[in-house]
C-alpha cells in the first residue's frame, strides 16, 4: 500500500445524522486537521476531496476510521497539559532554580495576568475556590447573627464557607433555564440581618446580575460573586468577578482553567478591601510576626502560580473549544430528534433564548442565557430520576463518563437540618437535583468522540420506546 492510499484511509467519516454547512470548516482547523496530515505534516492530496458538499460527503463515509472510538472519560486534563508540556516543565524549573515557593514574584506575576483577564484592579491568589469564598467573607465582617443569601442548587463550598464564619445561609431558588439563582426570590428573603448575597454563575454561565445588584445597593448589601466555575463567562459584556464586591475563582483541575491540585483566586475593585484579603489570606499578618487580626493559611503556592500562569494564558482558546463542544452537543441532540433547548417557564435572563418547545421531547438541552457561556458543564435534564439514573447506566455501560450535579440541594443536606428547610420549599433546584445529568465537554474532545456519545444516548432512548421528533436540520 503506498502513502497516499494510507493517507486515505485516515479521512474522518461523517456521521449519519448529518452536518451543517459550516461544520466541517469549523472542526477541521482543530481536531480533524490531526488525522488528516501525513508523516511529514503535510495535507494529504486526498484532502481536496473533502470539501462540504453531497459526493464528498458520500466518498467519506465510505471511508474507514482509523481508531474506533471505545469510550470518552468526563474529564481528561492531560490533554490540555500535554499541549502546553514544554511551557509548564519550564515553568516548574524555574521555581527549582529560584527556589521561592511561598508568596513571591510568580504569585505577583499571576495575580497581575488575572487580574488583566477578569477586568478588575485586584487579584489575589488563595489556596482554593472554598478558601477564596472564606476570606471573602471574613473580610466583609460577616459572622455569627448575620444571613448571607446563596442559591441551593450549589457545589458545598458556596454555603459551607457561609457556616463557618458563623453566619447564616439563607437559601435560594433557581431559574430553570439557567439553573441560576432567581433574583425574585432574593428579594423576598431579605431581612434586616442580610449581609450579602451570593450569587453562582453555576456550570459556567453568568447569573442576572442587574436586579442582584441593585437589590444589593437599595438595602446596602455587599455582593459576592462564586465564580469557581466561569472564569472568562461575562455579564452583558463584563466578565464575572468584576461585578460585585469580590469575586471568587477556583482553580481545581476539573475547572476551564484547570490547576495541579487546588488554587483559587479572589477579585475585587476596592484597595483597602484587596489588602484586607492579602492580610487574611497570611494569618491576618501586616508584616512579618505583626498580626492585627487571626486569619489563615490561604496562600497560593508559587509553584501553582507559576504553572497556572501558562494555563491562563489559553484561556480563551479552553472557552472557544467548550462553546463549539456544547453547540456540537446540541446541534445533534436536536437532529436526532430527542433534545431541545429549555423553554419552561420565564426567562432566566433579558437576553435568554424562548428555546421551542417539541411535545414529548426526552431530553431538555441547556441554554445559553448570557453572551459569553463558557460551559464547565454541560448539563441536560430528563423526564424523571429513574430515566436520568438508567441513562447514566446504560452511558457506563458504553464507557462513556457523566456526573450528576447536583443529586441533593444544600437546603436537605443533613448539615444543614437545624434551619428548618424540608423537602418542596425551592422545588425548582428539587426538580433540576432529580433530573439532570452533565455529559463530557472539555475542550479537548474530538468531534468523533462527542457524536460517539449522543450515538449511545440516541440508542438509550430507542431501546428505552422513545419515538424521535422529526424536525428540519437546525
Amino acid at each position: 500500500m503506498n502513502n497516499k492510499t494510507k493517507k486515505k484511509t485516515r479521512t474522518k467519516p461523517h456521521s449519519k445524522a448529518g452536518r451543517t454547512a459550516a461544520e466541517p470548516s469549523r472542526r477541521a482547523g482543530k481536531k480533524s486537521s490531526a488525522k488528516s496530515r501525513g508523516a511529514t505534516g503535510r495535507r494529504p492530496a486526498t484532502a481536496s476531496k473533502r470539501a462540504p458538499g453531497r459526493k464528498g460527503a458520500k466518498a467519506a463515509r465510505t471511508t474507514k476510521r482509523a481508531t474506533p472510538i471505545t469510550a470518552v472519560a468526563m474529564l481528561d486534563p492531560r490533554r490540555a497539559n500535554n499541549q502546553v508540556q514544554g511551557a509548564l516543565e519550564a515553568a516548574f524549573k524555574r521555581c527549582l532554580a529560584h527556589g521561592q515557593f511561598i508568596q513571591g514574584p510568580e504569585v505577583e506575576a499571576f495575580e497581575k495576568q488575572a487580574a488583566a483577564y477578569l477586568g478588575v484592579d485586584h487579584a489575589i491568589g488563595v489556596s482554593s475556590g472554598t478558601d477564596a469564598l472564606l476570606v471573602a467573607l471574613m473580610a466583609l465582617g460577616i459572622g455569627a447573627g448575620d444571613e448571607v443569601i446563596c442559591p441551593t442548587y450549589t457545589f458545598f463550598a458556596t454555603a459551607g464557607a457561609i457556616w463557618r464564619t458563623g453566619a447564616k445561609p439563607v437559601f435560594c431558588d433557581i431559574k430553570p433555564r439557567c439553573f441560576n439563582i432567581d433574583p425574585e426570590d432574593i428579594a423576598r428573603r431579605v431581612t434586616p440581618r442580610t449581609k450579602a448575597i451570593v450569587p453562582v454563575h453555576l456550570f459556567g454561565q453568568a447569573a442576572e446580575m442587574d436586579p442582584i445588584l441593585d437589590l444589593a445597593r437599595t438595602h446596602g448589601l455587599a455582593v459576592i460573586e462564586d465564580a469557581a466555575q466561569a472564569i472568562g463567562a461575562e455579564y452583558k459584556g463584563r466578565r464575572v468577578g468584576s461585578l460585585g464586591t469580590v469575586g471568587c475563582f477556583s482553580f481545581f483541575p476539573s475547572k476551564n482553567v484547570g490547576g495541579f491540585g487546588d488554587g483559587g483566586l479572589v477579585t475585587t475593585k476596592e484597595g483597602a478591601l484587596a489588602a484586607r484579603i492579602r492580610a487574611l489570606r497570611n494569618h491576618g499578618g501586616m508584616g512579618q510576626y505583626q498580626h492585627t487580626e487571626v486569619g489563615g493559611n490561604f496562600r497560593l503556592d508559587a509553584l501553582q502560580a507559576a504553572l497556572l500562569a501558562v494555563k491562563l494564558a489559553h484561556a480563551d482558546r479552553y472557552t472557544a473549544g467548550r462553546q463549539q463542544n456544547a453547540a456540537l452537543y446540541t446541534e445533534l441532540f436536536h437532529q436526532a430528534g430527542i433534545g431541545a433547548v429549555d423553554h419552561t417557564g420565564a426567562p432566566c435572563a433579558t437576553s435568554c433564548p424562548q428555546g421551542v418547545a417539541y411535545d414529548g421531547v426526552p431530553l431538555i438541552l441547556p441554554a445559553a442565557c448570557q453572551n459569553r457561556h463558557v460551559f464547565n458543564q454541560y448539563v441536560v435534564r430528563l423526564q424523571s430520576t429513574e430515566l436520568r439514573d438508567r441513562l447514566q447506566a446504560a452511558l457506563k455501560a458504553k464507557n462513556v463518563g457523566s456526573a450528576i450535579y447536583y443529586p441533593r440541594p444544600m437546603h436537605l443536606q443533613a448539615c444543614f437540618a437545624a434551619l428548618g428547610y424540608k423537602a418542596g420549599d425551592l422545588p425548582v433546584a428539587e426538580a433540576a437535583a432529580a433530573c439532570s445529568l452533565a455529559l463530557p465537554i472539555y475542550s479537548e474532545l474530538t468531534e468523533d468522540e462527542i457524536r460517539y456519545v449522543v450515538e449511545a444516548v440516541v440508542r438509550f432512548f430507542a431501546a428505552e420506546g422513545v419515538t424521535p421528533i422529526a424536525r428540519s436540520a437546525a
